[in-house]
C-alpha cells in the first residue's frame, strides 16, 4: 500500500461510491408493480377486531414463489464464492470479507445497470424480486473475475473492476439476448465465460507490469482447504437453482434435473481423473474444490433444453475431465508462456466449461424440432416463432395461444446465432478486461506490492498480527506440509 494517506483515500472512495449509488437509486429506480401497496393481493377473508370493531381484508402473506430459489442463489454468491476462495493460507478473512463487501456494493450497481435498459415512461425502472435475482446472477461475473486476481489487488481495485465489468456485462447480455436472440438459461456464456476471460485479461495486464512469480503465501494449509470445501459444497448443492431460477414450467423442471445430473457426473469424474493424474493415485484438493463444480457450468446454456439425462451426464463428465487436466497441465503453461497468473484457476472451472456449454447449446439448438419440444420450442427459442403471416396464425391456432411475431429462424440459423453470441462474449470480455486492467493501474485505485500479496494483514486488523514462519510449515525432515500453489500443481 502507499501509506496511511492512501488507505484513507480508499475509505473515502468507498463512501463516495455508496453515496453515488444512493443518488442514482433515488433518481432512476422505484418499486415494481408487485411491491406497490395498491397492487398487493388480498384474500376474501374478513378479519374482525373485537377491540375496535373494525373489519378489514386480510393480506395474502404467502412469500413470493421465486423467493426460495432467489435465496439459493444469494447463498451461492455470498457463502459459496466467499468460502471457495479461502484456500490461501493467510488470505481467508479477505476471501470471505472482500466477497461480502464487493458483492454488497455490486448487487446495487447491477440493479442500476439493468434498470437503464428497463426504464418506464416515468423515467424510472421498476424493482422486483426478478430484479434482485438478475442482480445476484450478474454479480457472479465480477466475483469470478476476482478469483483470477485474488490476493493481488486492493478492495477499491476490485470494486472499480466490478463496476466497469457490470456495465459491459449488461451491454453484452443485452446484445446477446435482444439482438442475437441467443438462449443461455444458466448464463454460462454471459456470466461464466465473460467473468473468466475478463478476469484473465485483467490479470494479463497486471503481469505486464510485474511478471507473476512464486510467492511464499500462495499455497494452502490443511485447515484452509477444509474451509474452501464449505464453499464447494454450498455451490454444488444450490447450482440447480442458479441454472433454473429464471425459467418457467417444464423448462425449469428440465434445468433442475439436467444440472443435478451434470454436476454429479463432474464430481465423480473429477475425483477419478484427479487420482489418475497424480503420482500416487491420490485425490488433489484443488481438483475436488473446483473441478467437481464444472458440470454445473457446462450444462448451463442448455440446461432447459431436451438434452436427455444421458446427455447431461456426458457433458458433466467431459467438463470434469477438462477441468482437472486444465489445473494439472494448462494453468502452469499459461502462467509460464502468457504470464497470466490465475490464482483460483477460473479458466478451468468457469472458462473452458462455459465454452463447452456454449458449443453444446448451439448443437442442441441446431437439432431442436417441434416434434420433440412441442409448445416449448417457441418458449425456449422465441426467435423461431414465425413472423406475421399465415404460419403465425396456424401456430397460435394449433396451441390455442398468442405468440408474438418472431424472426422465423430455422434450427440451423438459431445454432449459428448461439455460436455468434459465444464468440462476441469472449471478444468483448477480453478487450474490456484489457482496458480495465490499464485503468486499475491508476494511482487512485491503490496497489499491492509483491511482499504484500496474499496476506490478510493488508486489509484487516489481525489478532497478534504475527506472520507464519517458513519453519512452521515444515516437518522435522524439512518437507513442506502446505499444498502447492495453483501454478505448480
Amino acid at each position: 500500500m502507499s501509506g496511511l494517506c492512501g488507505e484513507k483515500q480508499q475509505v473515502m472512495l468507498l463512501m463516495l461510491i455508496q453515496l453515488v449509488v444512493i443518488v442514482l437509486m433515488g433518481t432512476l429506480m422505484t418499486y415494481g408493480p408487485e411491491a406497490q401497496p395498491e397492487m398487493r393481493n388480498r384474500s376474501t377473508i374478513t378479519v374482525y377486531s373485537s377491540n375496535s370493531g373494525i373489519t378489514a381484508d386480510r393480506r395474502d402473506d404467502k412469500p413470493p414463489p421465486l423467493y426460495p430459489m432467489y435465496q439459493d442463489v444469494h447463498v451461492m454468491i455470498f457463502i459459496g464464492f466467499g468460502f471457495l476462495m479461502t484456500f490461501l493460507r493467510r488470505y481467508g478473512q479477505s476471501a470471505i470479507g472482500l466477497t461480502f463487501l464487493v458483492g454488497a456494493i455490486l448487487v446495487q450497481v447491477a440493479m442500476l445497470c439493468e434498470g437503464l435498459f428497463n426504464m418506464g415512461k416515468d423515467g424510472k425502472a421498476p424493482l422486483s424480486l426478478d430484479s434482485l435475482l438478475s442482480a445476484d446472477v450478474a454479480v457472479a461475473a465480477p466475483l469470478i473475475s476476482m478469483g483470477a486476481l485474488l490476493g493481488k489487488t486492493t478492495y477499491i481495485q476490485l470494486i472499480f473492476m466490478g463496476i466497469i465489468e457490470l456495465i459491459v456485462y449488461t451491454l453484452n447480455k443485452y446484445i446477446g439476448e435482444k439482438h442475437f436472440g441467443a438462449v443461455d438459461a444458466g448464463d454460462s456464456m454471459y456470466v461464466h465465460a465473460f467473468g473468466a476471460y475478463f478476469g484473465l485479461a485483467v490479470s494479463f495486464v497486471s503481469g505486464m507490469k510485474e511478471k507473476p512469480k512464486e510467492h511464499s503465501l500462495e499455497g494452502s494449509t490443511y485447515e484452509s482447504d477444509i474451509f474452501a470445501m464449505i464453499g464447494t459444497v454450498f455451490l454444488w448443492l444450490f447450482w440447480p437453482s442458479f441454472n433454473s431460477a429464471a425459467l418457467k414450467g417444464d423448462e425449469q423442471h428440465r434445468a433442475i434435473i439436467n444440472t443435478l445430473l451434470s454436476i454429479a457426473a463432474s464430481c465423480v469424474v473429477s475425483f477419478a481423473i484427479s487420482a489418475f493424474v497424480s503420482k500416487q493415485n491420490k485425490f488433489n484438493m484443488v481438483h475436488v474444490q473446483n473441478s467437481t463444480l464444472a458440470g454445473g457450468v457446462a450444462i448451463g446454456t442448455a440446461a432447459g433444453m431436451m438434452c436427455q439425462p444421458y446427455g447431461a451426464l456426458v457433458v458433466g463428465s467431459a467438463a470434469g475431465i477438462i477441468s482437472v487436466l486444465g489445473y494439472k497441465y494448462l494453468t502452469p503453461l499459461i502462467q509460464k508462456r502468457l504470464k497470466i497468473h490465475d490464482t483460483c484457476g477460473v479458466h478451468n472451472l468457469h472458462g473452458m466449461p462455459a465454452i463447452i456449454a456454449g458449443l453444446f447449446g448451439a448443437i442442441l439448438a441446431g437439432i431442436a424440432t417441434e416434434d420433440v419440444y412441442n409448445y416449448s420450442l417457441y418458449e425456449i427459442f422465441p426467435a423461431r416463432v414465425p413472423s406475421l403471416g399465415q404460419n403465425l396464425t396456424m401456430l397460435n391456432d394449433n396451441y390455442n395461444t398468442v405468440f408474438k411475431p418472431g424472426l422465423n429462424r430455422s434450427a440451423a440459423q438459431q445454432a449459428a446465432y448461439q455460436l455468434l453470441a459465444l464468440a462476441v462474449t469472449l471478444g468483448i470480455a477480453v478487450v474490456s478486461g484489457l482496458l480495465t486492467g490499464l485503468i486499475l493501474r491508476f494511482s487512485i485505485c491503490g496497489s499491492i506490492s509483491e511482499d504484500e500479496k496474499f496476506d490478510d494483514c493488508i486489509h484487516w486488523e489481525l489478532e497478534g498480527d504475527e506472520h507464519e514462519t517458513s519453519s512452521a510449515n515444515k516437518d522435522g525432515n524439512g518437507r513442506n506440509l502446505e499444498q502447492l500453489s495453483m501454478g505448480h500443481i
